[in-house]
């Protein structure tokens, strides 16, 4: 599987993101090319050379209007800039929207970049008291933490990684200069975005994972963790601005990873005396409850009695939901748990345009072999518009398990 490690052990922001991704690539030129013919205003970024502690990576540089945004942190002397170089850093949700639909981005991107401003504008919202609609970013308004957004989503569709996954992140301490004073750090908006994220502090003071930084982590990483075993193709280095005792950079590691097998657990009980709808409004409330399957089977039970026996699959931690609900919605007074070892084919979604629309169609890869089918929802819509059966309908497919290299 093609996984991306990101390792946050000086926090992350979205220029330094933008720079480990870069390093990733062939062809940087071609890449900074791309975002410059999307003209965002007044914006140009070039990648540069840098080093920290001796360890060579490229730092993302984005100015605008010729001039380079510096950091906020209490600790250096940001809070000292020209006032008139923050006139514009109030941006509204609408005012990012209509951005975003005059630049020439692909759906996924825009997608990725509006997901990402929707996680900065709840975690604003939350920590302001105000709606979502009424909030009006500051620091991560500007026109070039806009760019560092763009940039690593792109980047991100244009690397393509299965799973990405990244260490705790260090968030660091003390305090940052902000545009409503001086907070701790994280600040509230930087908290509430990592959420369920492992994080930690230390000794270094200062502001190390920035509310943009933690959008982007929160939205495209799926794991928080130690290094997997990988089969390392590529690393990059991102630098950042400042200097300190350990190496201010954000390190990637793009690479191959074994096929995927996971944990799950099988929940199971015996029914002999409760109707088939109930049994069904049951199966029913599992599945909304979270369950990854739900099942049964005739079995025979003592005294010679028919009776159904229930199957419920679902992630450890959903365990004590799914089994609330088993005891509300049946009658058992038992239920038996089992943990099982999975092994699983990686599954995606997309869209296929055919000779009747937009289809939504199933791709499972592993272990060699790659499938795919339509979304049923989608051929059973086609055939009762059509009024041709469900079999008749010919969407074109890899149906076929076939060996991959």
């Amino acid at each position: 599987m093609k996984t991306l490690y990101i390792e946050c052990n000086m926090g992350a922001a979205g220029d330094m993101l933008t720079a480990a991704l870069l390093e990733l690539l062939p062809d940087q030129d071609a890449f900074l090319k791309k975002v410059h013919d999307l003209r965002i205003p007044s914006v140009q970024i070039a990648a540069k050379s840098a080093f920290t502690c001796g360890i060579q990576g490229t730092r993302a540089v984005v100015t605008v209007h010729g001039m380079e945004e510096e950091s906020h942190d209490v600790h250096s002397h940001a809070h000292t800039h020209d006032h008139k170089h923050h006139e514009h850093h109030h941006t509204s949700m609408h005012d990012i929207t209509h951005l975003l639909e005059h630049l020439a981005l692909s759906e996924k991107v825009r997608s990725d970049v509006l997901a990402v401003y929707q996680l900065i504008a709840q975690a604003e919202s939350h920590a302001h008291g105000k709606p979502v609609e009424e909030i009006h970013f500051h620091e991560v308004g500007t026109m070039d933490a806009i760019a560092d957004i763009i940039c690593v989503c792109m980047l991100m569709e244009q690397l393509a990684p299965e799973k990405v996954i990244a260490s705790p992140v260090h968030v660091g301490s003390g305090q940052v200069q902000c545009a409503h004073g001086i907070l701790p750090v994280p600040t509230p908006a930087t908290g509430y975005i990592l959420k369920n994220v492992p994080i930690y502090g230390g000794e270094i003071q200062g502001e190390l994972c920035t509310p943009t930084g933690a959008a982007l982590l929160k939205h495209f990483v799926s794991e928080y963790g130690s290094m997997p075993v990988m089969r390392i193709e590529k690393i990059g280095y991102g630098i950042g601005k400042k200097s300190f005792p350990q190496a201010n950079c954000v390190r990637v590691m793009l690479g191959e990873t074994a096929d995927t097998s996971d944990t799950i657990c099988e929940l199971k009980c015996n029914l002999d005396d409760m109707t088939p709808e109930a049994i069904g409004f049951a199966q029913e409330q599992l599945l909304a409850g979270g369950a990854l399957d739900v099942f049964t089977t005739a079995i025979g039970m003592k005294k010679s009695r028919p009776g159904i026996l229930l199957t419920c699959l679902c992630k450890p931690e959903q365990k004590e939901e799914i089994l609330r609900r088993i005891f509300r919605h049946t009658t058992t007074l038992g239920i038996r748990e089992n943990l099982c070892k999975r092994h699983i084919l990686r599954r995606t979604f997309y869209t296929k345009e055919t000779a009747y629309g937009s289809i939504r169609m199933k791709a499972a890869e592993g272990y060699g072999i790659r499938r795919e089918k339509p979304e049923y929802e989608d051929l059973a819509r086609i055939a009762r518009e059509t009024g041709v059966s469900i079999a008749d309908i010919q969407i074109p497919t890899n149906t076929e398990c076939h060996h991959t290299p």
